[in-house]
């Protein structure tokens, strides 16, 4: 089946009238469908193709997966669907899926979130290469409150070698990397308007943390950069006059870092504070407002357009398509899962500050495991403190190893990151205790994305409720197999159901009397 070109002018049809033949005339949403009157001028059916002899009650346009959000955000970024590949750290979102959602004319995202500097790099330049003439790819900038300079060095990577799109992630303030990707290359047009070199999606989940992307750049960290020699005094100028960022992605409850809101109250909110601060500093171009978090189904994602996103952006069920970089044995466990397999655990980037995420419960020990971890942290101010007993269930069951030893590992992984950690947790013994804990947190990832069998129990895979509604929607269907789990694939099937859904929603709404299968969508094979 194909979704991308238009049927030929179709023939005219009868009207139908049976609950069979109205859902089946409902799921044709490239043709104008007609809402017409039965014999008794009582019962309602529908008719498609020309205009139908008889009386018509109303006529609906065809629809396409590709008019559900706001124009604008496909005319911005140079796509044809509305509809973004989200970022998952440690590059399980790889370059080969940032590339693939290129070439289908969608957005992707890179998750360069909690890798090495160096690795970054390299998937950058590989990006670069390959996607350079292309405006609708980019990589993921996440807040690390831990390390600063690495986050505004990556910064500086992401602008040096043109990455035309940034998603900037998980900021509680903004920091001088975020400010300069959103200022650096800003110019006035021909026609005077402002012009964005690179254009930033932020992701948040709070009305703060949204009304600081709304709102233009501080002037002290737009003053700091220019003094620095990072921005040009015009530059500094012109980004005190726009938003930091102009796609504000408003992120539910969603896998990894969430503040685990409901879509329903989260998006109506920011788009109010949108609106009042869009009204407040004149801007001439409209701030897009996207949705993310617990977008797993065709119906999800027709209700988060029905809220007024733009665009949506999906994340958790992407780690089960083969362009992941999940292990296979990760993703087996993924496609088990159910909406209720989750649970919250320690972030390993926000330990101290005791930020959670969530993360699949359902055939690991990750989240328990976590927790007794964070659990000594807070009660205990050295691992030298921690009772005996305590410490050795804590060896024993969850690293497998002595204090000492991890602690060795530990020491050699900040040796090539950055030294200043060592010299600092030699000076504090809490630090110290935290970086040997955070090392679990860290292997915990990499032994799920490489598939590490002798530590199945401990995979930490980050996954929201969204994942078992996915699961239990594709069920006995083509996306079942994993062979046929592209991220295009079900990027499409999940367009495509949820325009079926809105057309039925529709007709709905006109008292068509609609059969309880019109409202599913079974997935199958699209182009």
């Amino acid at each position: 089946m194909s979704v991308l070109s238009a049927p030929d002018a179709p023939a005219a049809s009868p009207p139908v009238f049976s609950p069979e033949e109205i859902a089946a005339r409902a799921r044709r949403i490239r043709e104008p469908v007609h809402i017409v009157s039965g014999p008794s001028g009582r019962e309602l059916g529908l008719a498609t193709g020309p205009v139908p002899d008889g009386p018509v009650l109303g006529t609906l346009p065809p629809l396409y997966p590709e008019w559900l959000g706001g124009r604008t955000f496909c005319e911005a970024h140079g796509v044809r669907f509305p509809y973004v590949a989200g970022e998952m750290a440690n590059g399980i979102a790889t370059t080969e899926m940032v590339s693939t959602m290129a070439r289908a004319e969608m957005l992707g995202f890179f998750g360069a979130g909690g890798l090495a500097y160096d690795e970054v790099e390299r998937a950058v330049h590989a990006l670069a290469r390959e996607l350079r003439s292309r405006p609708n790819w980019g990589v993921n900038l996440i807040h690390s409150p831990a390390e600063p300079a690495l986050e505004f060095r990556v910064a500086e990577l992401l602008l040096s070698c043109g990455v035309p799109r940034i998603s900037a992630s998980a900021f509680m303030e903004l920091t001088p990397a975020v400010v300069l990707c959103s200022a650096r290359g800003l110019r006035r047009g021909a026609d005077g308007g402002i012009v964005r070199h690179t254009r930033m999606l932020a992701k948040v989940s709070r009305p703060e943390v949204a009304e600081r992307f709304l709102s233009p750049a501080p002037a002290a960290l737009l003053d700091r950069l220019v003094a620095q020699g990072k921005l040009t005094p015009e530059e500094a100028g012109l980004a005190a006059l726009v938003p930091v960022a102009e796609d504000i992605t408003v992120e539910a409850d969603s896998g990894g870092h969430t503040d685990n809101r409901p879509l329903s109250a989260l998006l109506p909110r920011i788009v109010l504070l949108r609106d009042a601060l869009c009204r407040r500093f004149g801007y001439r171009r409209p701030v897009r407002i996207g949705a993310a978090g617990g977008l797993g189904t065709p119906a999800a994602v027709a209700a988060a357009f029905a809220l007024g996103a733009s665009y949506v952006v999906v994340g958790s069920v992407n780690q089960t398509a083969v362009e992941a970089g999940l292990s296979e044995e990760a993703k087996a466990m993924l496609c088990e899962a159910d909406v209720a397999d989750v649970a919250m655990a320690p972030a390993a980037d926000m330990f101290e500050l005791g930020v959670t995420l969530q993360v699949l419960s359902r055939g690991t020990m990750f989240a328990q495991r976590a927790g007794r971890l964070h659990a000594a942290y807070r009660a205990h101010g050295s691992l030298e403190e921690i009772p005996p007993a305590v410490r050795a269930a804590i060896e024993r069951d969850v690293l497998r190893a002595s204090f000492d030893e991890v602690w060795q590992r530990t020491r050699a992984f900040w040796e090539r990151r950055d030294p200043s950690e060592i010299t600092r947790a030699e000076a504090d013994p809490k630090h110290r205790m935290a970086l040997v804990f955070r090392w679990y947190l860290g292997s915990s990832s990499r032994w799920a994305i490489t598939g590490e069998a002798a530590r199945r129990a401990d995979y930490q895979i980050w996954a929201g409720p969204a994942m078992g509604a996915f699961n239990r929607w594709v069920a006995g269907t083509f996306l079942a197999e994993p062979a046929n789990r592209s991220v295009v694939q079900i990027a499409l099937n999940l367009l495509e159901g949820a325009a079926v859904l809105t057309r039925v929603h529709q007709l709905r709404t006109y008292g068509v009397p609609l059969p309880s299968e019109a409202f599913v969508y079974t997935p199958c094979g699209l182009a």
